[in-house]
């Protein structure tokens, strides 16, 4: 498959679609790429390189476009090893290549390649610094924590081309054609989402550019409707809500508590709730629901006690949207427990840790099944979640 940038910006990226687990614990079921580019000029300029799982794609696809040229420069946007694996390979093949990147990124290094001999190899770089590639300008704006601390991006200024690093990132290997949106808020609030006041700070330095494309080290080039994929990663990084509705998140031991859960769903849409989502946080994709936590208006958590505590699907799920800096939201709360119930002070309490959470009343406790003397409760929760 041809990736079709310009005349003299080449991708160089490869597919992987035998990885299960993107970092360990996010599944891809349609693979994932990784991207990287070559600038080819008076000077030559590779920008980033890919995971060692692709080492060999990487190589040939790099020595097909190079055409006998050697680089002069490799630009090192984020080293994360998904996009930085081969660095040290790199600087070995082309001893004269200079590697291009922030401080912060030089002194990461030799953290991850033993050896690596860098001195008078290098070009630390920082906010609006320049290279000039012949008729290519690079220009470099600093993006830490974006959603590392030595992260940045380039803007090459004749082709008016954002090198985002991971920034506009998606989910999925290119091959696989599906809507940008669904996987890339997957992707973003569970690699970013801590981080929206730094995407902030990087939206701003973009709006002040010329940008008629954005190459990120994940997912697709983007070249048209740009105000579509930038306006959602505004929405997304002010926490602000994307769609208006209720995120119904369960977990259930022996079936009482999903039942509870399915009711209040049936009873928000006869209320009139725009859209209601349910999550089964015992069997349903964890990343999936941060997603949606953080996609919908309001929230609804209902679990069962255990151990005197709670039960640890719903525990997982609370703390992992406290990683990722959960906030703004309504938050509804059912607790089920059969003698002593403690699943609604422990969602409380995780809840309220939360920046600007509000929690509605009134807490609704579940005695093993729900029944009939329950339903009052569960329709006052339902209008005061929606209120």
């Amino acid at each position: 498959m041809e990736i079709k940038i310009s005349d003299k910006i080449k991708y160089i990226g490869v597919d992987d679609t035998d990885l299960d687990l993107f970092e360990g614990q996010y599944v891809i079921p349609n693979g994932i790429s990784y991207n990287s580019y070559l600038i080819l000029d008076q000077k030559v300029a590779i920008m980033d390189t890919v995971d060692a799982r692709k080492g060999k794609e990487w190589w040939e696809n790099l020595e097909r476009e190079l055409g006998g040229r050697t680089p002069d420069y490799l630009v090192v946007q984020h080293m994360e090893p998904d996009h930085a694996s081969l660095i040290h390979e790199a600087a070995v093949k082309y001893p004269s290549m200079q590697i291009v990147a922030t401080a912060k990124a030089l002194e990461m290094m030799p953290h991850f390649f033993e050896g690596i001999s860098l001195e008078g190899r290098t070009l630390a770089v920082k906010e609006g610094d320049t290279l000039s590639l012949g008729d290519h300008t690079l220009q470099f704006f600093m993006a830490p924590m974006v959603h590392w601390p030595e992260v940045m991006v380039t803007y090459e200024r004749s082709e008016k081309i954002v090198f985002a690093a991971d920034g506009f990132g998606k989910f999925g290997a290119l091959a696989h054609e599906e809507d940008w949106a669904c996987e890339a808020r997957r992707y973003y609030f569970n690699i970013c989402g801590k981080y929206g006041v730094p995407v902030q700070a990087l939206l701003k330095k973009l709006a002040t550019l010329d940008v008629a494309c954005i190459c990120p080290l994940h997912g697709p080039i983007l070249k048209e409707n740009l105000g579509y994929y930038i306006g959602l990663y505004d929405t997304w990084s002010k926490y602000e809500v994307e769609t208006e509705g209720v995120f119904v998140a369960y977990a259930s031991i022996h079936g009482g508590t999903a039942v509870v859960a399915h009711k209040m769903a049936e009873i928000l849409r006869a209320k009139g709730a725009p859209k209601v989502s349910v999550a089964d946080l015992c069997r349903d994709d964890m990343a999936e629901a941060v997603e949606d936590a953080f996609r919908m208006g309001r929230l609804l958590v209902a679990a069962p006690s255990y151990d005197g505590d709670l039960f640890p699907p719903m525990y997982d799920f609370l703390h992992h949207l406290k990683l990722k800096a959960f906030q703004k939201r309504r938050v509804a709360i059912i607790e089920n427990g059969s003698w002593a119930p403690t699943a609604g002070r422990v969602m409380k309490e995780m809840l309220s840790s939360m920046k600007e959470i509000e929690i509605v009343e009134p807490m609704v406790t579940i005695r093993s099944r729900m029944k009939q003397s329950d339903l009052q409760a569960l329709e006052k929760l339902a209008d005061a979640l929606l209120a």
